[in-house]
């Protein structure tokens, strides 16, 4: 299974979303990097992203985007093969 990384905050209800859709596509190990911890973070996310809110997806090398973004994917029949690549 690819690797999933996601920056995210503690109270974000997208990111609990996020997580929870991936945990019940069977990712058993999500990276979280707590922007709201470490604000260095936040600055290396918008470099990699260009976007400021949470969550920030990535499964693999692969940018997915936030939460809806990740909905989106996975209604579309996307998730699942990227998650297996």
């Amino acid at each position: 299974m690819s690797p999933v990384r996601m920056y995210t905050t503690q109270v974000c209800p997208y990111c609990v979303r996020a997580k929870a859709l991936l945990k019940q596509r069977g990712v058993e190990q999500i990276e979280e990097i707590r922007v709201d911890l470490d604000p260095a973070q936040r600055d290396t996310m918008i470099s990699l992203t260009g976007r400021r809110t949470v969550p920030q997806i990535f499964i693999g090398d692969k940018h997915v985007g936030g939460c809806d973004d990740l909905m989106a994917l996975d209604q579309r029949g996307g998730l699942l093969p990227l998650l297996a690549a």
